[in-house]
């Protein structure tokens, strides 16, 4: 703040004393000038833009995304960023081939073995079903990398919406959705590691060691067992080599299982929420909302292009899941009717532990599955209820013919894209019905042939 000017006289000895005086005041009124104008400017800002919020964008996509990165990144299934180096792509090439491999370890000398050594039909059957379930990961896994580049330009639309979203409104609306997400992909991975470890570790150890006939050799039996023709691994250190790489084999598969649900789940749930968004401006379209155009026109016409990009991220998503969902829906079938037989047979063997991995990994996969046909099902209603909230909105008030302008939007919304798996089967609850009823169909058959 300036100092009051003395009231009295002062005698100024030179006038280059009164120079510098006149200087030293001049240059404090400026400053005070300035940053009572800087306020002011503020202030007028704020009530100009009362909606002017500042977030952290990268936190906010970190919540759609940042669970999917973290179990594909290590798998080498995230999508690269533009621009990446060469020594990057040689590392993400490699990780592939290791993954890759480490399942080939799993599922050929398993595979030899069941044709080569195994003639009980309960053990074929038993076998049968973890080597189907890495018959998917491989799929799936595939099917990742070759979308690489779809998944990476939906993931850039996330972030541009994430960027693109200022109303408060909006974006706890897109905040809810992707916790959701979010929750749906931590349960995933919570049933799908859970029965991994039991699977890989405690049913091992449970089962106990095996003696031969001759009493000359105690081995502990590989989940995954291996042809003799190819290695021997009832003997030490073999036998720990192989459970080490098995364990670590049986992670990735697990962890393929749960990244492309998790990538489902974070995609179909963003299309949610911004379906959610766009009917929030579709109801405020014949008055307003204050972050809005003025005008009707325009914001009809911000309206319909919304409507256009979310069709078009939805169909994406599709493309995206095209051989994740096919594989899901016929595997798990499977692997359920499978799961299934384990279950009733342990249960007449009195083994707990063996009950509760099979019910385990019974559960993981049904929830994968349910997944995958619920978030289809939201996706679907809330595109039809795009057209319903057009119609109940007061469009009668429109000038003119403007409300000629909403028939298109409401036939859009009636025969809009639908997650599909391959463009065969609807991702629905009525599916996911049908995948239940047929995995217990084939359960009893199996059942009847087998008895």
């Amino acid at each position: 703040m300036i100092a009051p000017f003395p009231r009295k006289e002062v005698a100024w000895n030179s006038a280059a004393a009164f120079a510098a005086f006149r200087t030293r005041a001049f240059a404090q009124w400026s400053s005070v000038t300035a940053e009572f104008a800087t306020v002011n400017e503020t202030v007028i800002m704020k009530k100009a833009n009362p909606l002017l919020t500042v977030h952290d964008r990268k936190k906010d996509l970190q919540l759609s995304i940042q669970l999917n990165r973290w179990i594909l990144k290590p798998l080498g299934a995230w999508p690269k960023a533009r621009g990446t180096l060469n020594i990057e792509r040689y590392a993400y090439a490699m990780i592939n081939v290791a993954c890759v491999s480490l399942i080939g370890f799993l599922f050929v000398p398993s595979a030899m073995y069941l044709v080569l050594e195994m003639d009980d039909a309960y053990n074929i059957l038993k076998l049968t079903g973890p080597l189907n379930f890495c018959i998917m990961a491989v799929i799936k896994y595939s099917s990742m990398i070759f979308r690489e580049q779809d998944i990476r330009s939906g993931i850039e639309h996330i972030a541009c919406d994430w960027t693109n979203t200022q109303h408060p409104n909006d974006r706890a609306i897109m905040v809810r959705n992707a916790r959701f997400g979010r929750r749906l992909v931590s349960i995933c991975a919570f049933f799908m590691y859970g029965g991994a470890t039991f699977y890989y570790v405690a049913l091992p150890f449970n089962n106990g060691k095996v003696t031969e006939e001759d009493g000359n050799l105690t081995y502990r039996p590989l989940m995954y067992p291996v042809a003799r023709v190819l290695i021997d691994t009832r003997y030490t250190p073999i036998g720990e080599i192989f459970f080490l790489i098995q364990c670590l084999s049986g992670f990735i598969v697990h962890s393929i299982a749960t990244g492309a649900c998790s990538l489902a789940a974070a995609f179909a749930m963003h299309a949610y929420g911004r379906l959610e968004v766009l009917i929030q401006w579709i109801e405020h379209l014949v008055d307003g909302r204050e972050d809005l155009y003025d005008n009707v026109d325009e914001r009809l016409a911000m309206i319909v292009q919304q409507h256009v990009r979310i069709l078009h991220f939805v169909s994406l998503t599709d493309k995206i899941l095209r051989e994740i969902s096919v594989v899901e829906i016929v595997g798990c079938t499977l692997s359920m009717c499978f799961l299934g037989y384990y279950i009733v047979m342990e249960w007449e063997s009195k083994e707990l532990t063996s009950y509760v991995t099979y019910i385990v990994l019974y559960i993981s996969l049904t929830f994968n599955i349910f997944i995958l046909c619920y978030i289809g099902e939201l996706v679907g209603e809330k595109c039809k209820e795009v057209g319903e909230v057009t119609y109940m909105i007061d469009w009668h008030r429109l000038s003119e013919r403007r409300g000629l302008n909403l028939i298109l939007m409401i036939a859009m919304s009636n025969t809009s894209v639908r997650l599909t798996a391959g463009n065969l089967l609807e991702l629905s609850l009525s599916t996911f019905g049908d995948v239940v009823k047929t995995s217990v169909a084939y359960l009893n058959m199996l059942r009847t042939l087998t008895s």
